[in-house]
């Protein structure tokens, strides 16, 4: 794992819209996401490439990524393969080396070049969840459903087959010198808003 893709809308929030209205995120989600990005700064010796590739804009979604320092957002993008073609190249990695985090028809194309496929659980769509796991485009899906800490969740799930979990956690909670040291890198990233 080189590199964390993530959708917006039903991963980091339930997906509701309206006119006014701006999708929103969980701080449990966010610390997932920077745990996540520490056990795999402690075990590749580098950051990974953070992105969000959504279909709309949103300024939440924004914030975070600026917040978090993710490489890049890709706002507005109606072809997800097409830009993690772009990803890949931009920053030198292979798909396959990509986590890819979704929950809907418009993210297939994306899930169906990374190398893992995590899909965040819906009820209301059984037949999509029945296509995705017969098509091989998911190698996990969620428990959480949209809106519940699905990031959170699939980042504990990955930290623990990393089995880094307890290293990670006792790390960040003494604030040690590794974390010191990996949060100074992730706090040196601008974030690209595309």
């Amino acid at each position: 794992m080189r590199g964390l893709i993530f959708d917006w809308d039903g991963v980091f929030n339930n997906g509701v819209k309206g006119a006014g209205l701006a999708s929103t995120y969980s701080e449990a989600d966010s610390m997932g996401t920077n745990m996540l990005r520490y056990g795999l700064w402690l075990s590749n010796n580098s950051l990974p490439i953070t992105a969000i590739i959504t279909g709309e804009t949103n300024n939440s979604a924004r914030f975070l990524a600026e917040r978090e320092h993710f490489n890049a957002i890709y706002q507005a993008s109606g072809n997800k393969r097409k830009v993690i073609q772009e990803v890949s190249k931009k920053y030198g990695l292979a798909t396959k080396n990509l986590v890819c985090i979704f929950d809907d028809i418009n993210d297939l194309g994306m899930a169906s070049v990374c190398g893992i496929r995590i899909m965040v659980r819906q009820r209301s769509a059984p037949l999509l969840q029945n296509f995705v796991v017969e098509e091989g485009l998911v190698d996990y899906m969620t428990a959480a459903e949209s809106g519940e800490q699905a990031v959170r969740e699939t980042s504990e799930m990955l930290l623990g087959l990393m089995g880094s979990f307890d290293v990670v956690v006792r790390s960040r909670m003494a604030m040690d010198e590794r974390y010191q040291k990996y949060f100074k890198e992730r706090q040196a990233i601008t974030t690209i808003f595309n």
